[in-house]
């Protein structure tokens, strides 16, 4: 049977007895985000606001998000990268799982020295955008191949000078699916730290 989201006790400053409100929005009052899902406007929506509303409201305080996705659409995934560096509070990002495609793309976009991947974080996978279009008059589909080159060079730019690869390296290695473990990821410069085994 589901449970739905769990909700959990949280004391209000002056309140006698404790409110119960949902897990996410407790950990949101912690400063952490959460990716676990394929990239959409609409959680792109939904954590660039997280982000702006907490560093606005402690632009001291780093933020966390951690990112279990398969990827997703690329402009949708360029709103949160950018917002990632737009705000003043620190993003630190984490790979709890798997972070392919765009998901990998916000996952190294995370603070340098505070990219962290956990021990069994199952994969990391960058490769070249695809495109949606199927249909389509020859010069519909030839803008869409153009957009595409731009896009592919620009997630290139963004990969070399995150992890210090050379762009044509980067560029060769996005041909195809290119997986990644922790420490590969690590080795590869997606992420700074794995963390320890407890």
């Amino acid at each position: 049977m589901p449970v739905g989201v769990p909700k959990v006790p949280f004391l209000l400053p002056g309140d006698e007895d404790a409110s119960w409100i949902d897990l996410y929005n407790r950990l949101f009052q912690e400063r952490l985000l959460f990716l676990g899902q394929e990239v959409n406007s609409e959680i792109s929506n939904q954590l660039v606001g997280l982000m702006i509303y907490l560093s606005l409201e402690d632009k001291t305080k780093d933020l966390y998000l951690f990112i279990n996705s398969p990827g997703g659409e690329v402009i949708s995934g360029m709103a949160m990268f950018d917002a990632m560096h737009f705000v003043e509070a620190e993003v630190q990002t984490v790979c709890v799982g798997l972070a392919a495609s765009m998901a990998s793309l916000l996952l190294v976009g995370g603070e340098i020295t505070k990219r962290l991947a956990f021990p069994h974080a199952w994969r990391v996978m960058i490769h070249q955008p695809a495109s949606s279009f199927q249909e389509g008059q020859t010069v519909e589909c030839m803008l869409e191949a153009n957009e595409l080159l731009k896009m592919r060079e620009t997630i290139t730019q963004i990969y070399a000078q995150r992890t210090g690869k050379p762009s044509w390296q980067i560029s060769k290695d996005m041909e195809r699916d290119f997986f990644m473990s922790a420490e590969e990821a690590q080795a590869y410069g997606i992420v700074d730290m794995v963390a320890e085994s407890v």
